[in-house]
């Protein structure tokens, strides 16, 4: 094992200095460019790795996360924690994943068991639960830094990473007007998730200023679940029910992708094309939207770059905690993108 001694001693610099220089310690800035270069080269080329274990007792940090998912079957959790461990990697810290499985009990025995390792602080990737559930107390009471993704709670310590949900909404209804689309379709979500009213906001003032009168006939909203893949039933049956009723539409606007494949399944069902028939759009941009049949238009949420904020965030308050300053919540939101494939097209 190669140890600052044997950097020191390969550099022909002392110990002390290699050891500032190599641990990045606040002495290090008044050490010579050109000194921290010859040290890090000698450092390179024997392959030396530091001790963090050893710097993590220096510096009372474990050098661990605690990430919290509360369904990681969910497919909008994989691509988000992705984001995530790249970003942790890249800083050096090591995440201890947990999944409540959508139970309120497991999320708060993982959540003590968290907080008994010490770790240096938390990322919480919020779903269907957070919404039935107060944690806002409990987060707050441990004084962990704390990063929440999808949710944003009104918080001076909790920071949050969201979407901006809203221009989303004004996205998808922006794309199906400029394709001459005006008897439209929309599955908003359900009324107890905090992305459902934004979406639906941006989708009324865009159809209110280009004069489409949207028919509350054609309004629907996905049942409660904490089922993630229920939405596709979810879709597949909602749409059967208008066919049933005779509504008729040219386009779709679904709340996520899966509730768009239930919806593309259900016409196809039923003998209409799309987009021919019948055009769809999406919300997320998960992994199987461009493997689908049609390969679908939808709203893309950055969900791995959610993910590295977060980590981004998170990080900055554990050194401001280190630093026994004061750690203010920082609130980011996000901005989506259209991603135009095949599922829609120009009304006939």
């Amino acid at each position: 094992m190669v140890t600052i001694r044997d950097v020191a001693k390969a550099s022909g610099f002392s110990s002390s200095t290699v050891s500032i220089v190599l641990n990045d310690a606040p002495l290090a800035r008044y050490i010579p460019p050109v000194t921290k270069t010859r040290i890090q080269q000698a450092a390179k080329k024997l392959g030396y790795r530091p001790n963090l274990f050893a710097r993590s007792l220096r510096g009372k940090r474990n050098r661990e996360v605690g990430v919290m998912v509360f369904d990681i079957t969910d497919p909008y959790c994989t691509p988000i924690l992705r984001g995530i461990q790249n970003a942790l990697y890249d800083g050096s810290y090591l995440p201890i994943l947990t999944d409540a499985q959508n139970e309120r009990a497991r999320f708060l025995r993982y959540l003590e068991m968290l907080l008994d390792r010490r770790v240096d602080g938390l990322i919480i990737l919020a779903n269907w639960l957070f919404v039935d559930i107060n944690l806002l107390a409990d987060l707050e009471r441990n004084g962990v830094p704390t990063a929440m993704i999808s949710r944003e709670l009104k918080s001076d310590s909790i920071s949050s990473v969201i979407l901006d949900n809203e221009a989303g909404g004004r996205m998808a209804m922006e794309h199906l007007v400029s394709l001459g689309h005006k008897k439209i379709a929309i599955f908003r979500g359900p009324k107890l998730l905090g992305d459902s009213a934004p979406r639906w906001r941006g989708m009324k003032k865009v159809a209110q200023a280009a004069g489409v009168v949207l028919d509350e006939k054609l309004m629907v909203d996905l049942p409660d679940s904490r089922n993630p893949l229920s939405s596709f039933e979810a879709g597949l049956q909602l749409t059967e029910e208008l066919l049933r009723q005779r509504k008729a539409f040219t386009a779709l606007v679904a709340f996520d992708d899966l509730t768009a494949f239930g919806a593309i399944r259900a016409l196809e069902k039923n003998g209409l094309r799309v987009p021919n028939d019948c055009s769809v759009i999406g919300f997320d941009d998960i992994d199987q939207s461009a493997l689908y049949n049609p390969a679908l238009t939808t709203i893309r949420q950055p969900m791995q770059g959610m993910g590295a904020a977060a980590v981004s965030v998170l990080l900055e308050a554990i050194t401001v905690a280190q630093d026994n300053r004061r750690v203010t919540a920082v609130h980011q939101r996000m901005m989506p993108e259209l991603i135009v494939r095949d599922s829609t097209r120009a009304v006939r």
